[in-house]
């Protein structure tokens, strides 16, 4: 009695359904789970055809697989578990893993199926499946737009390598063209500034104040011309990566003394170029050509934006850390709104009026600054002057 109702509790509380049949294929008794799988009372189901709970077309098969096997003793199901569709109470489907077990029991067989639900492990399976068709579509998705990505990069590269081509050539050609340019005018210029000179001389024996001023503007011209050519040569130089700094020990105030007699010459009427160099040591380690490119820029700014009748302060300065090249006008000053943009190429200020300039010095000048390692720094102030500062380090 024991086993029995161990038996009866194991089947009674079993997670699978259990549903057993005699040899017509009727049920003799249903489990508890079971009955939740397929929506019905075990009175519902006990007595009635084990097909009640088969949809088409093992519905209308079953008997005949029982009627077979019992003629030929061949086991299509029975021992072999299968996968299987079960129907529900409210007509759903479901799927399920069926295994039928053969037992003889008091001289008759009977027939036992267990019944473990898939429907979750479907679901699973399916969204698994629905996320591997969705992660292919993305893939291929993501192909073929990488794919396209590849291919407008190529293109592009394509695009740039010509564009870089054609760039190339072009700046060889405004290099050719601008070393030309500037060769072939620095000739007629120097025969007119020879011209000029020769001009003023001759006619010094005739006092005439008019030969004298159309000479001067004459010089002024070519001086004026000179400088722009001299600007571009330079830009183009220093674009094309040709300017390289040849550093070498100098004797710093005699270099600015020259620098200062040259440019004296150059001055306004009553303009003075007033230098001075403090510190112990007169010698310097720079390159003396770009060095004196700057200082020239800047003292002929200084002369250019400043009236007649003012001086012009040039200073250097070596102390134990730094050599100091300083210049400072009384002139016009920059304003303020075109301060940032003063070492532009190209840039002038707005206050500069018909005075003659290309925008090209104070970028030339603060470039060839940079390759000798050196910093610029300015301070203007509208109609109060300007002061330019160039610091270098002296262990360069």
């Amino acid at each position: 009695m024991e086993n029995a109702a161990l038996l009866n509790a194991i089947i009674e509380n079993a997670i699978d359904g259990i549903i057993t049949i005699d040899e017509r294929g009727k049920i003799e008794r249903i489990n508890p789970a079971a009955c939740r799988l397929f929506q019905y009372t075990p009175e519902e189901v006990i007595g009635q055809n084990i097909s009640m709970l088969m949809p088409p077309p093992d519905r209308v098969q079953h008997d005949e697989y029982i009627h077979r096997y019992q003629r030929t003793g061949d086991p299509h199901i029975i021992g072999v578990g299968r996968e299987v569709l079960g129907l529900k109470k409210d007509g759903a489907r479901f799927p399920f893993r069926l295994g039928v077990s053969e037992v003889q029991f008091s001289g008759r067989k009977i027939y036992t199926g267990f019944i473990h639900d898939l429907t979750r492990q479907k679901d699973a399976e399916e969204t698994l499946k629905e996320y591997a068709t969705h992660l292919e579509e993305l893939v291929e998705e993501r192909t073929l737009s990488l794919k396209r990505s590849v291919e407008e990069i190529q293109k592009a590269k394509e695009e740039v390598s010509q564009s870089l081509i054609k760039e190339k050539e072009l700046s060889q050609l405004k290099s050719r063209f601008v070393s030309m340019a500037s060769h072939e005018f620095r000739t007629p210029l120097t025969s007119v500034q020879l011209s000029a000179v020769l001009i003023q001389k001759y006619a010094q024996a005739y006092e005439n104040p008019n030969i004298t001023k159309h000479v001067t503007q004459i010089k002024n011209a070519v001086a004026n011309l000179t400088g722009i050519l001299n600007d571009f040569l330079s830009l183009e130089k220093l674009e094309a990566g040709k300017v390289a700094p040849v550093f070498a020990a100098f004797d710093l105030v005699k270099f600015a003394e020259d620098i200062t007699e040259d440019m004296q010459m150059a001055a306004k009427k009553n303009q003075t170029i007033i230098y001075q160099h403090t510190g112990v040591s007169r010698e310097v380690k720079l390159d003396q050509n770009l060095l004196k490119n700057c200082i020239i820029n800047l003292i002929g700014n200084a002369i250019k934006y400043s009236g007649e009748d003012t001086f012009i302060e040039f200073n250097t300065e070596i102390n134990d850390n730094n050599f100091i090249v300083s210049v400072r006008d009384n002139g016009i000053g920059i304003p303020d709104t075109d301060q940032r943009h003063l070492f532009e190429a190209f840039f002038r200020a707005h206050n500069t009026g018909d005075i003659p300039g290309t925008g090209l010095g104070l970028n030339i000048v603060s470039r060839y600054v940079g390759l000798m390692e050196g910093e610029i720094i300015f301070n203007s102030v509208v109609n109060q002057g300007t002061s330019f500062n160039i610091k270098f380090p002296c262990n360069v």
